[in-house]
């Protein structure tokens, strides 16, 4: 009954996000139409320019939503993270900014901010607690964009402080699924091995070797379970400042590998290549906020990763 009620209330709530393009905010989309959302603003970032400050207020404040999601963000990699840092600080940081202040100045009293696990120390203790932010140092390979998420963050939680609107976030752990980028150099971990395991398979390569030393331990998430936790929070009357939102395990990059490797069906060699960087040594987050407020994730890796494999295999096919 509950469940009706609030698919019911949905209809009538215009719901912006920011960034529907990507793969967290496609994934945002069919949540939301799953939840009952009838008037959804899904704006191409052809049609509006969120580091332009002037158009992203005009924007805010003529459409007027009742809810915002800010999914927008330059992402990528190890690779465009320390190639571009001065791209992913400037973009990151005005996307946060015109987001917040425009959503602010429209009236609108709720908005979700989308950040990252990396605004973590990179010492961080393991299981990464929200209380560790700004405790210590920050990875070097993506401090540019920690920064710019860290600053979003902030933002959201001093506008609640100060005016009083319901503008918090979400910090998921590193995420995979339909709409992922491919892309050979820019892309993160699993579409960057997905591809080239693939691509392996198909040419009947013996091997195929990883970046780094291959014991880095990661946690992943598919990005399906971050759309239902972003609308569980909030459905959450006084949500905290920030909530992690994790799968709750994690696993080496060796493994990684492998369950990839079984995915694809590639059955040669796996070798490491140590002169590349490993980036954190483990990032696992402390999901147990996430948990007291009745949330869980229900895609494990195994599935996760077979239905991303045939995600890859459609898009490639659209892109031939």
């Amino acid at each position: 009954m509950e469940e009706n009620y609030q698919q019911h209330s949905n209809m009538n709530t215009k719901l912006l996000i920011l960034g529907s393009g990507g793969m967290v905010g496609s994934a945002l989309i069919r949540a939301a139409e799953k939840r009952g959302y009838k008037d959804i603003l899904q704006p191409a970032s052809n049609e509006l320019d969120l580091t332009n400050q002037a158009q992203t207020h005009a924007y805010l404040s003529e459409q007027k939503p009742d809810q915002v999601i800010v999914a927008a963000a330059k992402v990528g990699g190890i690779h465009a993270n320390s190639t571009y840092p001065a791209e992913f600080i400037y973009k990151n940081l005005m996307i946060a900014a015109n987001a917040i202040e425009g959503s602010y100045q429209a009236g609108i009293t709720e908005l979700l901010f989308l950040g990252s696990s990396c605004i973590y120390p990179k010492q961080a203790p393991q299981p990464m607690p929200e209380s560790c932010l700004l405790t210590s140092d920050l990875e070097p390979t993506n401090e540019a964009y920690a920064v710019a998420k860290i600053a979003g963050l902030k933002l959201c939680q001093h506008y609640r402080q100060q005016y009083g609107v319901k503008y918090h976030s979400a910090m998921p752990t590193n995420l995979y699924g339909p709409g992922d980028n491919y892309h050979p150099e820019n892309s993160h971990v699993i579409p960057a091995m997905i591809r080239r395991f693939h691509e392996a398979k198909e040419a009947g390569a013996e091997t195929v070797t990883i970046w780094g030393s291959g014991t880095p331990r990661r946690e992943f998430l598919y990005v399906e379970d971050l759309a239902d936790a972003c609308f569980h929070l909030m459905a959450v009357e006084n949500p905290p400042d920030w909530v992690n939102v994790g799968y709750g395990d994690d696993i080496t990059i060796l493994e990684l590998a492998q369950a990839v490797a079984k995915a694809v069906g590639f059955n040669g060699n796996i070798g490491k290549d140590p002169s590349k960087p490993d980036g954190t040594p483990r990032k696992l987050m402390d999901n147990s906020i996430l948990r007291s407020l009745d949330w869980k994730p229900t895609i494990n890796l195994e599935q996760g990763l077979a239905h991303a494999y045939q995600c890859f295999l459609t898009e490639k096919v659209r892109e031939v």
